[in-house]
């Protein structure tokens, strides 16, 4: 048997998995401070959900999708993203007629898609996103932007660049698409294949193309803003106009078009630079859109959204340091001196887990010196020592393994000991950042 994971995807364990966590979780709490509501979908859905949603022309559609038959012959898609199948799920639970517009809704989970792995690209990666469905306004557009820049300025990134760019709406995207065709027409014998077949999908999608030679092609291309309608150069300066007022700084790209086709109006991509001035590339990226509702038989809602990969997001943080003060940390580890102390031992470590502090204890009787190696290895704040002589007292030695300090403790007042060293040291690891720290003070 291959114990091997399957090529492109990976196991996170232990410090690993709490890395992936601790991004999940800082933008699940900053979705939720904006009001958004989480969504959990189903990992498999029909083919067509992500075909008609995320668009033929996309390099998702026609060469990424982990997709096969069901037994009963019905073509089935292992999710490669969630916009699409988040779309489905308000038309199929109509919740567009029973509850209040903006839906916001975020989501989180396992995504899956046949590229090439690479530094923090799987074939099997987790997404965080936000979708905000059923409002039409610059306001909207900018809150999605200005929640994905707190998120990331909560972990801790510090050299952030917004990109955006317009697509315009669809009048303006139908005439650009066939300046854009009548311009590369022309040049196609020149460029890749896979822009001879953007070229009969949609020509937009060149702009995203990888190979340099069709980059220094299309840098002579016809520009959106010189097709925009009225409506769409209003609607994307208000946007703008809201980051001004916030001191957001932005870069408009005029070659930023996304990878997915049903963008319309703005898009945007945080994109991250090292302390060395590397540029890590987009951190995320999203925008508006308009008809997918539609396609999935409900009413024509617009939305906003972004989404971000875990993985890639933990590779870059890894780089940049920003985990160095994660710890896999255990609050206790209860040492039973003898055989007659293993049942009293996980009692009282029973008694630590419910009072909400983590515990471990061995199931059998140990050697002191080795129990001590095994709380190092666990990270351990704190060992609680008990023998039968302390049992019979009612009492235990706390030592703190940090600075070897070690007290008699009554049993009986176990709760009130361990909230005072261990409230300590978490008075002690506030995230107040530099400067005055705030956590304590009274309300």
């Amino acid at each position: 048997m291959n114990s091997q994971p399957v090529k492109g995807t990976h196991d996170l364990i232990g410090l690993e998995a709490a890395k992936a966590r601790m991004i999940e979780e800082v933008f699940r709490g900053m979705a939720e401070l904006y009001g958004f509501k989480e969504a959990r979908l189903p990992i498999l859905e029909y083919t067509e959900v992500f075909a008609r949603g995320t668009g033929e022309s996309s390099d998702i559609v026609r060469k990424e999708m982990y997709t096969f038959l069901d037994k009963g012959e019905r073509s089935v898609t292992m999710r490669p993203e969630f916009t699409a199948g988040l779309m489905r799920a308000i038309v199929s639970n109509k919740l567009y007629a029973t509850e209040d517009l903006p839906l916001k809704l975020y989501y989180v989970g396992p995504a899956f898609r046949y590229e090439r792995p690479q530094l923090g690209r799987y074939r099997q990666f987790n997404q965080f996103g936000i979708e905000a469905v059923g409002l039409d306004k610059a306001e909207a557009d900018a809150e999605a932007i200005l929640l994905a820049l707190q998120a990331f300025a909560m972990l801790g990134f510090e050299r952030l660049r917004l990109k955006v760019n317009t697509l315009g709406d669809a009048e303006s995207r139908a005439a650009y698409r066939d300046a854009l065709r009548a311009f590369f027409s022309e040049r196609i014998d020149d460029m890749c294949a896979d822009c001879h077949e953007r070229l009969r999908l949609n020509p937009m999608r060149i702009l995203d193309c990888k190979v340099e030679a069709d980059q220094e092609i299309a840098k002579g291309a016809p520009r959106i803003k010189d097709y925009l309608s009225a409506a769409s150069e209003s609607r994307f300066y208000k946007t703008l106009s809201i980051l001004n007022d916030f001191g957001v700084e932005y870069e408009i790209d005029e070659n930023l078009v996304r990878g997915l086709d049903y963008y319309s109006e703005i898009v945007f991509e945080v994109h991250a630079t090292s302390k060395d001035g590397t540029d890590y590339g987009a951190l995320c990226g999203g925008g508006h859109y308009s008809g997918l509702i539609e396609q999935f038989g409900g009413p024509d809602l617009p939305g906003v959204g972004f989404a971000i990969g875990v993985e890639r997001i933990a590779a870059l943080m890894e780089k940049e340091g920003l985990f160095d003060e994660l710890e896999d940390r255990l609050d206790v580890y209860v040492m039973p001196i003898g055989e007659e102390a293993l049942e009293d031992a996980f009692a009282i470590t029973t008694q630590i887990r419910c009072l909400g502090y983590s515990a471990e204890t061995p199931f059998a009787a140990q050697k002191l010196g080795t129990l001590f190696k095994k709380a190092t290895r666990r990270n351990a704040r704190f060992a609680l020592i008990v023998g039968e002589e302390e049992l019979a007292k009612g009492v235990a030695q706390l030592k703190n393994l940090a600075t070897a300090e070690q007290k008699e403790i009554k049993l009986a007042s176990l709760e009130e000991e361990l909230d005072a060293v261990l409230g300590e040291e978490e008075e002690h690891h506030c995230h107040c950042g530099e400067g005055e720290c705030h956590c304590h003070e009274e309300e």
